[in-house]
């Protein structure tokens, strides 16, 4: 028989195992279009080493700053959520 208290931990790993692949599918959804709702300064020749360091640099403010802030909330939860899902598994 097992014990109650491993019986739970157990309980709460299989849990983790239903629920967490949901979870993780909403965070990718939310951390995407977090990403593309962000407005780059930076155009295509960036990309190729064109001089585009004059309209990289502005100061977020308002909506912008709580967007910049919630990806990178959105990102370091994706990324817990892979560690255990990567640890229970």
């Amino acid at each position: 028989m097992i014990p109650a208290r491993a019986r739970a931990i157990l309980d709460t790993m299989v849990f983790l195992q239903t629920v967490l692949p949901y979870v993780q599918i909403g965070l990718s959804v939310l951390l995407i279009g977090a990403i593309v709702l962000q407005r780059t300064g930076a155009s295509l020749g960036g990309a190729f080493g064109a001089d585009n360091f004059s309209s990289g640099f502005h100061t977020r403010r308002g909506l912008e700053k709580m967007l910049f802030y919630a990806t990178i909330t959105l990102g370091i939860l994706f990324a817990i959520s892979a560690l255990i899902n990567l640890v229970i598994s």
